[in-house]
């Protein structure tokens, strides 16, 4: 067992010999002499490579990105996570893909949080979780010592605040559904999450035959969920008359009986990028017009659910397995009731 962990890394044809303060590292080209590497790892896999001609982007993130993607942990990860991590990738790639993460210090991994995306700091932390993966790759993969990832500090989040007021909200819904078509479509997702609090990744693929109006309820996967959870946590949405309203609107709207609620205009449902990108166009749209006063994502209407359901019923709905995190994150209710003696 101890020579196998010894061989972790090593390129075939390479002999790593005991020292008194680590290894020495040789080769043993075909039909010659061993030549000797040094001490260093690292640079003892770059020169076989060098020697075998086939080691040009060993450690690169370009490679490790490309590596990162066949692993197990990939295979793990959920849609939502894989899609995340490959939009983090493009700027990630402009800045360091051609550097070996053994290269790559805590100063780079500074300046990029600090000055090279400034101007998108929360989106810098994510993608700089990115990196940590792929240098931490490397590590397991002999190409890199440490991961100054975990040496830098990352940019501050503020949490927002504000949920959506009521009356803004209203407005947007309903100037969405005077426009009909896809625009209504849009206005109707809103709405759902608004009544229901369900993550866009949650409900954006619900389908008809999930909606169980005989048991009066809606049955939806419970996202980012770990471990042997995945996928089987299961939300009874109850149908109250204001789902109920927006359901039977949903059914008006619907268009050879597609599958899909909340279809688009080619009869599927909206992937997470294109409901974005509609999102964003139409807030921009509304703002302009002066339909609203002030932005909110689509996002703050889970918060609009909870700080509703907390004034309307009096308590936090079950969002999350700890509910504290839903108290913390989710309850933007600027009013503490409590009783004196």
């Amino acid at each position: 067992m101890k020579k196998n962990r010894v061989r972790d890394g090593l390129l075939p044809r390479m002999e790593a010999r005991p020292r008194k303060n680590g290894f020495t590292y040789r080769y043993h080209p075909v039909g010659g002499k061993p030549i000797n590497l040094g001490t260093d790892r690292i640079q003892a896999i770059r020169k076989v490579l060098d020697i075998t001609g086939s080691g040009d982007d060993l450690g690169t993130i370009n490679r490790l990105w490309d590596q990162f993607q066949q692993t197990k942990g990939w295979e793990r990860y959920a849609q939502y996570t894989r899609n995340d991590y490959t939009q983090c990738s493009k700027p990630l790639l402009e800045a360091f893909g051609d550097m070996r993460a053994a290269d790559i210090d805590a100063t780079h991994v500074s300046r990029y949080l600090r000055i090279e995306r400034a101007s998108a700091p929360v989106r810098a932390n994510r993608e700089i979780a990115l990196l940590s993966n792929l240098i931490g790759l490397a590590i397991d993969r002999g190409e890199a010592k440490h991961n100054p990832c975990r040496e830098v500090r990352r940019n501050e989040e503020q949490p927002r605040t504000e949920a959506p007021d009521l009356a803004q909200f209203l407005a947007f819904s309903g100037w969405l559904a005077s426009q009909g078509g896809q625009r209504a479509m849009i206005g109707m997702a809103a709405e759902y999450a608004a009544l229901a609090g369900n993550r866009k990744v949650e409900f954006l693929d619900l389908s008809w035959p999930q909606i169980d109006e005989q048991a009066n309820v809606i049955r939806v996967k419970r996202a980012k969920q770990r471990g042997k959870k995945r996928g089987e946590v299961i939300e009874h949405i109850e149908i109250t008359p204001a789902i109920q309203s927006l359901l039977d609107r949903l059914r008006e709207s619907r268009k050879d009986d597609c599958l899909y609620v909340f279809s688009n205009r080619h009869g599927t449902h909206y992937t997470a990028s294109g409901f974005k990108a509609m999102w964003s166009k139409l807030m921009d749209e509304a703002l302009k017009k002066e339909v609203i006063a002030a932005r909110f994502t689509f996002h703050d209407l889970r918060a609009y659910y909870v700080t509703q359901h907390k004034a309307v019923r009096g308590a936090l709905p079950d969002l999350h397995a700890n509910p504290a995190t839903t108290a913390r994150v989710y309850d933007r209710n600027k009013v503490v009731r409590r009783r004196a003696l």
